[in-house]
């Protein structure tokens, strides 16, 4: 079957201009119409900074999208990651890649998280390193980019917020919501959500460990020992100030979350997702960790507990709200469907505003006994659900490590998902090596009208380790 046939444009014709010469474009015959991958990133502009050590850094290297579409204005549309990735966590620096035309082209700008991008003291970024990338776009098209800000030892922490009212093309000196400076205290994850229900309010969530003092380093981050809180804070004129952060957590001891995520639901009520781990000690068994989310009526001001929770594998969920409707979509790494072997995309689904939840079922299409990771989830216009995923089905005994991008969709509102498409192949060993190697935490997926537009990662050569690339899909 001829290229042709498996593409077909969907944005302007501009669109497929900047495709990289060296990328190899591979798809499926499915549902899905997809345009050929676009690569956002260019030589990194921070590439002669040398702050940040110690730790092996890996320049031209794009880590861990995210992206937000203008929802009043689908052509303009922002994508943010990490660029130049560090062994040990973060980077130089948040890159913002921006499209007035739909995706014909593309600009790069960046806000002064860190000192490689432009943080002084004086404006408030003058931190070794950046990390956690996300943004949202307001109704009015205001655009707000946040950043896990950090020194090279992660002592210090920080959740930053930068705005941009020229559609992302220029940012704002950033805002700090929490600072720590202490060997027990670690914020991360952050994520931000404009509320396209009520203009100029706007919601920060990130999780802070508070860990025992006899394990204080970062390796107490990824045990189930220590304490954390939840903490949110927001806006309410559009970023021109911030209410306080604050734990919204109920108080438990044994409670900490990671991978926290608000969504706004049609009638204004929000909900935070997140990654609970309950209880002292190890689990018992240590890949197990279970999804909860919490719901605020009154636009975050009080918080319900974390309900009931789903016993899951390891990964961050990702929540997605049907706005025609308000049905919800979560979607997770699990390993039930194996008998614990190996994860697939687990999706639960709930038609209350998350007060009950359906049994999970499997979205992956991956063969038996292939792991699937890093999901993504969202809701087009016309109800059609999609999840994206990495798995590992062309790895064989031969070097490397083939690694697909892959799509499927539903049209039973997630009952059922077919269509499978492979996106794009690539060999994740030539990854930056942050224990283990890393592509990031997420992958950018969202929608325009009835189509998906989705930024993920792919691996280059050993100058350029990886890239991020954007496509459009149809289903």
């Amino acid at each position: 079957m001829s290229q042709r046939s498996l593409f077909r444009l969907l944005g302007p014709p501009g669109l497929v201009a900047g495709l990289s010469a060296a990328s190899v474009v591979v798809a499926s015959a499915s549902f899905f119409v997809i345009t050929p991958p676009i690569d956002l990133s260019l030589p990194s502009p921070f590439a002669d900074c040398t702050v940040g050590g110690p730790g092996t850094n890996y320049p031209n290297s794009e880590v861990e999208p995210w992206v937000a579409v203008n929802p009043t204005n689908p052509n303009t549309i922002v994508a943010v990651f990490q660029q130049d990735r560090w062994s040990n966590g973060g980077a130089h620096g948040l890159v913002a890649k921006t499209s007035h035309n739909g995706g014909a082209s593309w600009s790069t700008s960046w806000a002064h998280f860190s000192t490689c991008s432009g943080g002084t003291a004086a404006n408030g970024g003058d931190y070794d390193r950046a990390s956690d990338p996300w943004v949202t776009i307001a109704p009015n098209g205001d655009v707000f980019q946040i950043s896990l800000s950090a020194s090279a030892d992660l002592v210090t922490s920080a959740v930053l917020v930068s705005k941009s009212t020229d559609g992302g093309d220029t940012w704002a000196e950033p805002t700090t919501l929490i600072k720590d400076s202490s060997p027990f205290n670690f914020n991360d994850k952050e994520s931000i959500t404009a509320d396209p229900t009520k203009p100029g309010y706007v919601y920060a969530v990130w999780d802070r460990s508070r860990l025992p003092s006899e394990n204080a380093d970062i390796n107490a981050l990824h045990s189930y020992a220590f304490r954390g809180d939840v903490m949110f804070a927001r806006t309410t004129n559009g970023g021109a100030s911030w209410e306080p952060a604050r734990d919204v957590l109920p108080r438990n001891a044994n409670l900490s979350t990671i991978g926290n995520q608000i969504i706004v639901l049609p009638d204004g009520t929000l909900l935070d997702v997140f990654n609970l781990l309950k209880g002292s000690g190890n689990q018992p068994h240590g890949l197990q960790t279970f999804q909860a989310v919490m719901r605020s009526t009154d636009k975050g001001m009080s918080w319900s507990d974390n309900g009931r929770a789903l016993r899951t594998g390891t990964g961050l969920p990702d929540i997605a709200v049907d706005q025609s409707n308000g049905s919800l979509y979560v979607v997770w790494e699990d390993s039930r469907f194996s008998g614990h072997m190996y994860n697939d995309i687990a999706l639960s689904r709930s038609t209350d505003g998350g007060l009950t939840w359906s049994a999970p079922i499997r979205a992956n299409t991956t063969p038996v006994a292939v792991p699937a990771f890093t999901p993504s989830v969202e809701v087009a216009a016309d109800g059609t659900v999609a999840v994206a995923y990495y798995d590992f089905r062309n790895n064989d005994p031969t070097a490397g490590l083939p690694t697909g991008y892959w799509m499927v969709h539903s049209h039973d509102y997630g009952l059922t998902f077919d269509a499978e498409s492979l996106i794009l192949l690539f060999d994740e060993e030539k990854a930056p090596f942050a224990r283990g190697y890393f592509l990031g935490d997420y992958v950018g997926l969202t929608t325009a009208g009835n189509l998906f537009l989705t930024v993920f990662i792919t691996t280059e050569t050993d100058a350029n380790p990886t890239d991020a690339f954007v496509v459009y899909a149809e289903p």
